[in-house]
């Protein structure tokens, strides 16, 4: 009886496999987490303040991604699976709140949010799957999840470098548990058939990540630019961000975005295929996060001279977004268009000329690499019959 009752937990092969409204309504919290982790990397335009993101970043991404995982493998109408989604929601947005002192006097806040969801959700799936063999996942989530902690929490008692080692730490430790399949002590390896995913939920919980990361990148721009009064510079600025925004979304939807799921279901290693996807969209988004924070500085300091911090986010954020896309490309189709590399390249080769011009030109050169980019894919589109997915083996 055990059994049957852990077994109603999970989702069946004649379920939908689409994203539920639940999912969509937790999906939120991530605008505000997004909007915090720019805000705080404006804040600090340098080296720390990149580090500091990107530690951040990757530990609302783990929960964004185990969530994802858990509402793949189980049935999202179940009351007990909304319960714990709802409990993520909520845990996450605590994180998010805890963001802009994170490394200050909110450390113990947003560590300790992270420990309760990821060390909550094993145990509430080792007391529902009781019986069941997936269980084991619980058992092994307990361990790993108790290990990182101990570097998560002495983390947050600390200050300073010695923070950011541990917590650094911490991620590193839990990224690489789940890519290792959660090895534990009496319990074994995650096994394969006990990851199996739904290539159309997953590519719906990739999109829509995306898609909020845009929304984030539209909500500074439109703040941006409702404080600057609406002055022509800064006009001008607000219409170069959003011709970028449409321009990260035009690249990242051919074709990649539009084949992910018929990817993982032609794919050889579907869990290989959808773990590489998840970081390049990883990487996707820590660009939108820092083209984001190069758009609110555009629109608030249009013209004048560009720092060189500046020229970083306004330059490097398309550039880690492009090099994410390619990454992205390469799962789906096993290679990288020349326009992307020649993208990254010439973002690259343009930051030592930008030094002396104003921030809006500095954009707009950003703008037009996109610009070259989405036409090459135009022209492809043009010359060639839709290509279908061919994942590595």
């Amino acid at each position: 009886m055990t059994t049957s009752r852990a077994a109603k937990l999970l989702r069946k092969a004649e379920d939908p496999q689409r994203e539920t409204f639940l999912e969509l309504f937790s999906d939120l919290v991530l605008v505000v987490a997004l909007a915090q982790l720019s805000r705080g990397l404006a804040e600090d335009l340098g080296w720390s303040g990149a580090f500091r993101t990107l530690v951040l970043l990757g530990a609302m991404w783990w929960v964004w991604s185990s969530t994802a995982w858990l509402t793949d493998r189980t049935d999202p109408q179940q009351p007990a699976i909304q319960a714990l989604v709802i409990a993520t929601m909520v845990g996450t947005l605590v994180m998010a709140a805890a963001v802009p002192e994170a490394f200050g006097d909110t450390g113990l806040i947003f560590a300790g949010a992270y420990v309760a969801i990821q060390l909550g959700r094993g145990l509430v799936l080792v007391a529902f799957l009781r019986g069941h063999e997936l269980q084991r996942i619980g058992v092994r989530g307990l361990f790993w999840y108790g290990l990182s902690a101990l570097p998560w929490i002495a983390g947050a008692l600390v200050h300073g470098t010695a923070r950011g080692a541990l917590w650094a730490l911490a991620v590193v430790l839990d990224h690489t548990a789940g890519r290792i399949g959660f090895p534990t002590p009496g319990a074994g390896r995650t096994p394969g058939q006990d990851l199996v995913i739904s290539g159309e939920h997953i590519a719906e919980r990739h999109r829509q990540l995306f898609i909020i990361a845009l929304g984030e990148l539209i909500l500074v721009t439109g703040l941006a630019l409702s404080s600057s009064g609406f002055a022509p510079d800064e006009t001008a600025a607000f219409a170069v961000s959003i011709a970028t925004t449409v321009l990260l979304w035009r690249i990242y939807i051919y074709r990649s975005g539009q084949v992910l799921a018929e990817a993982i279901a032609v794919s050889a290693d579907p869990i290989r295929l959808a773990r590489s996807t998840s970081y390049a969209h990883l990487t996707m988004v820590a660009g939108v996060v820092a083209a984001a924070v190069g758009a609110e500085l555009v629109i608030a300091h249009p013209l004048g001279h560009t720092p060189p911090a500046w020229i970083a986010v306004i330059l490097g954020g398309p550039a880690l977004y492009l090099a994410g896309r390619a990454r992205f490309e390469h799962a789906v189709f096993g290679r990288v268009s020349r326009s992307r590399l020649i993208g990254v390249l010439a973002l690259a080769a343009l930051t030592p000329a930008m030094l002396p011009l104003p921030p809006v030109v500095v954009a707009a050169a950003a703008a037009l690499v996109l610009t070259g980019i989405a036409i090459s894919d135009a022209a492809r589109a043009r010359r060639r019959p839709p290509e279908p997915p061919s994942p590595p083996r």
